[in-house]
């Protein structure tokens, strides 16, 4: 991996990271008074593990656009360009939807809006191990487990949301 690569990566993600936690208020009343599923885990666990998967994430998309397993030939190059540059646009708006969702569940209060964006969210991380795996296999397994805990977010979003209909007006 160069460098510049990493230090790009890890910068968007960063700032995804720091986008979504100025919007996050865990200790204030509104989420306090909200009713949540019993398979919540404690709240240590979600700074931990997304910071785990931040920084998988930063690395093994480093990894992916500095693969350099393109043949030789020129088209092979063209093609693998125009990859490198679709997996940055698709990197970019994963990013985006992940600083969203608490923009939609904690600012907005309006948690089956941000359910619905953690399912588009899941899709997006999906297909993003995709993406990376087709550049790098090894990173793209890396990365599963990013997708698996955006899928566990929207079902935890979804619980969250079926068991407080009003919460717009709380």
């Amino acid at each position: 991996m160069k460098l510049m690569t990493v230090v790009w990566t890890a910068a968007a993600t960063a700032a995804t990271a720091a986008a979504g936690g100025v919007a996050t208020d865990p200790d204030g009343g509104w989420y306090r008074r909200l009713r949540k599923p019993d398979w919540q885990p404690p709240a240590i666990a979600f700074p931990v593990v997304w910071t785990a998967l931040y920084a998988d994430l930063a690395v093994s998309s480093a990894a992916a656009l500095d693969s350099s397993d393109a043949p030789p030939d020129t088209a092979a190059r063209k093609t693998r360009r125009r990859e490198i540059a679709a997996y940055r646009g698709a990197l970019a708006a994963n990013l985006i939807l992940n600083a969203s969702w608490s923009w939609l569940f904690w600012r907005a209060r309006r948690p089956w809006l941000a359910a619905a964006e953690c399912a588009v969210l899941t899709v997006s991380s999906a297909d993003l191990v995709r993406r990376t795996y087709k550049l790098n296999r090894s990173a793209g397994v890396a990365l599963s487990p990013y997708a698996v805990w955006c899928g566990f977010a929207t079902a935890l979003s979804t619980a969250i949301a079926k068991r407080n209909p009003r919460t717009a007006t709380i």
